[in-house]
């Protein structure tokens, strides 16, 4: 007994070695600390870098920085730069590409030029020490990108704009860091640029060229294998994280050069990219910024006035440097207080590239133990201040942009969408629910439904028990993107009458189905089925044959015909596929007319979308296959059709999917009948029907039937 309690006192020493009590305690912080201050309003970030300096070896002494924490930290790191990356939206950032550069510029000189006097004059360090240090204040981490992310602001211009100057200004530093250590050593020569300046090209070629090429062939041969996806990304993560240290740059540069070169295969709606966001949310990123917190040593503050005043000075120098930034780049491009507030947020953190800079610049003497400490001061401080700051100015833009609405909700015909998407085959059928994913809007409440429709015969409850045991498998994948997936499972004498029934009593406003493998138009390419579905619904309906992955494609081709932009359904349709267009990072191409091209615009206008929407004017639509001249083998092609006594329907729109599926066939396509009326005016037509004047009318056909056959009868006496 006495050697147990032994042995349990030896586990528990200060500070804990063992692994397993050690990864249980940080597994305890991560789940505690966010959840207790939360009652009292302080961001959960917060929470877990005051964590880490409790427990660490500065402050109670519980955990002390090992190489297995360096290790999780190091992840952490380099995963909040990767997903900075890859959910950048590249539409939004190729737009804002000039103003990111001007805000780069601008946090990467201010700093400078504030901090280098500051230190130079009143803190009297020499020049390399100066200039070091003054680079440090221009450095900024996204310790508070996982909030703007949590909160669902990460596609705001403000934070576009920052993450590109937080790539251009980190660089720079971290360029000049090699500079500065290269002339400490003696080593700043011609062939010192020769070789930085190879090297960037080389790892650029890389990256861009080569990574995107080998995860397309991946993605595209290994489609099934889900789990295999994230293994691959994860080695490409830290494959360009080395390349960029071999290049002389730091990891984290690697880390969202990576997010960049993988941001189009990985939509932000798909299962891939929440498995990276909550295995980076739930673990690699909150031990980052653990470690963040067991690097600051509070007695700091107190071993004396120097370190004091050092402490002090860097910290207002590192957040006026960035707040005057964030305030020239509102002025110039006239954001909102709030955008300004949430650029100061994001880009006044310091701590991954500030600590890399001044360890490096410590090791090599040319800063004491001074700028040291006070820089770790200042990686708490600052952490601080930008995570209130940015959680502050992102609910601003929420309540802003609520109160502000003209977005995708009013244009929508139904309050709340309900995507209804029919089982006919199987194999095709994953494709077609990760496509019903991507267009689904994230704020309605009604699930995807999916259904089949078995035979009323005797073996109907034995199938339809197959059936939902077929649709589990459907429903898990839904799951992996966090969206609800319903079974609805029924019986009809036709599966085409069963779609119809069950769209109206789950009151669907978009029906998606596959594209049957036949010739010829309704009744043999798309089956009776389809025509059926089209005849006794008024539903906008897709139907849809995806060739290859929709991550694959580089850009949607739309054939809108004259007057489709009077449909009811036109906006239902126009923001679905922008959608799809701002999920997969790809440009809408629209073949249109001039009064088509100026509706689309009007709406995308109303509607805030900031989808990239090319136009070519197309009026010759009866000799259609003139299109195939601009189409290539990567691209989506969508075809706007109608139904038969539609404002834009016309008799060249019943053959153009026959031969879209002849002479595109390596293409994918889809073909969309959008709904004629509005929910309202369907009923108000019915409520026009009297049943007095039906009754009238019967009365007087009735009277002509008996008029025409005593005609007859009359002819017929004559006769004999």
């Amino acid at each position: 007994m006495i050697e147990f309690f032994n042995h349990l006192i030896h586990e528990f020493e200060l500070p804990l070695s063992n692994p397993v009590l050690v990864f249980s305690l940080i597994l305890l912080i991560i789940l505690l600390s966010p959840i207790l201050l939360r009652k009292i309003n302080i961001p959960g970030i917060i929470g877990l870098i005051i964590a880490g300096v409790a427990i660490g070896p500065h402050g109670f002494n519980i955990l002390e920085k090992n190489s297995a924490i360096e290790l999780f930290s190091t992840i952490g790191l380099l995963y909040i730069m990767f997903i900075a990356g890859v959910e950048l939206d590249m539409n939004d950032f190729k737009t804002n590409r000039n103003r990111s550069i001007v805000f780069g510029f601008f946090t990467f000189v201010i700093p400078i030029s504030i901090g280098f006097p500051v230190c130079y004059y009143f803190l009297g360090y020499d020049f390399d020490a100066s200039f070091l240090t003054a680079s440090m204040f221009a450095t900024h981490t996204l310790v508070a990108y996982p909030i703007v992310s949590k909160l669902g602001v990460s596609k705001n211009k403000a934070v576009a704009v920052t993450v590109g100057g937080t790539i251009l200004t980190d660089t720079a530093v971290l360029i000049i860091l090699a500079v500065i250590m290269g002339k400490s050593e003696g080593n700043l020569t011609q062939e010192f640029w020769i070789r930085l300046g190879v090297s960037l090209t080389i790892f650029s070629a890389i990256m861009f060229l080569i990574i995107p090429r080998v995860a397309k062939w991946f993605f595209k041969k290994l489609e099934s294998e889900k789990h295999s996806h994230y293994i691959f990304v994860l080695s490409v993560v830290f494959f360009a994280a080395f390349l960029a240290e071999v290049a002389g740059v730091e990891a984290i540069i690697g880390a969202f050069v990576a997010g960049l070169a993988l941001n189009k295969l990985i939509p932000h709606s798909s299962a891939l990219m929440n498995r990276i966001e909550f295995i980076g949310n739930s673990l690699f990123i909150p031990f980052f910024l653990i470690s963040v917190g067991m690097l600051v040593d509070i007695k700091v503050i107190f071993s004396g006035p120097t370190a004091l005043i050092v402490a002090g000075t860097l910290s207002v120098v590192a957040l006026f440097g960035k707040w005057f930034a964030a305030l020239i780049t509102q002025l110039i491009f006239k954001y909102s207080g709030a955008q300004r507030q949430l650029i100061f947020g994001l880009s006044g953190a310091h701590a991954a590239a500030t600590l890399a800079v001044i360890l490096v610049g410590y090791k090599a003497k040319i800063i004491d133990e001074n700028i040291l400490n006070g820089t770790v001061i200042l990686i708490l401080i600052t952490c601080l201040v930008a995570s209130f700051v940015t959680e502050k100015a992102a609910k601003r833009i929420i309540t802003e942009s609520e109160d502000d609405n003209t977005g995708l909700e009013k244009l929508e015909s139904l309050q709340s969408e309900h995507i209804l998407l029919p089982i006919a085959n199987v194999s095709n059928f994953e494709k077609l629910l990760d496509f019903s994913v991507l267009i689904k809007d994230k704020n309605s409440a009604n699930p995807i439904s999916i259904l089949s429709v078995v035979s009323n015969n005797d073996e109907a409850e034995v199938n339809l028990i197959k059936a939902r045991a077929k649709m589990e498998e459907f429903v898990k994948q839904g799951s992996a993107t966090e969206t609800k997936v319903n079974m609805i499972a029924t019986i009809d004498h036709n599966p085409a009458g069963g779609i119809a029934r069950v769209s109206k009593e789950i009151m669907a406003d978009i029906i998606i189905i596959g594209w049957s493998q036949r010739t010829g138009f309704l009744d043999k390419l798309l089956g009776e089925r389809v025509d059926s579905i089209l005849n006794n619904t008024d539903k906008t309906t897709f139907i849809c044959h995806f060739e290859k992955p929709l991550t694959i494609h580089k850009r949607i081709v739309i054939a809108a015909p004259p007057l489709s932009e009077h449909e009811n359904g036109f906006s239902v349709w126009f923001v679905k596929l922008a959608k799809l267009s701002q999920e997969l990072s790809i440009p809408l191409v629209f073949f249109c007319n001039e009064t088509t091209e100026k509706s689309i615009k009007r709406l995308k206008k109303e509607a805030k979308i900031a989808a990239n929407i090319q136009f070519q004017i197309f009026v010759d639509w009866d000799d259609f296959l003139i299109i195939s001249k601009d189409l290539h083998q990567d691209d989506l092609i969508v075809l706007i059709s109608a139904k038969k006594g539609a404002t834009s329907y016309s008799t060249i729109l019943d053959v153009l999917p026959m031969k879209i599926e002849k002479h595109f066939a390596t293409n994918s396509r889809i073909v969309i009948y959008p709904q004629q009326y509005d929910v309202l005016t369907r009923g108000k037509q019915y409520n026009d029907i009297s049943t007095e004047t039906l009754t009238k009318s019967i009365a007087t056909v009735q009277k002509i039937g008996k008029g025409i056959g005593s005609i007859f009868n009359k002819s017929d006496e004559d006769k004999n």
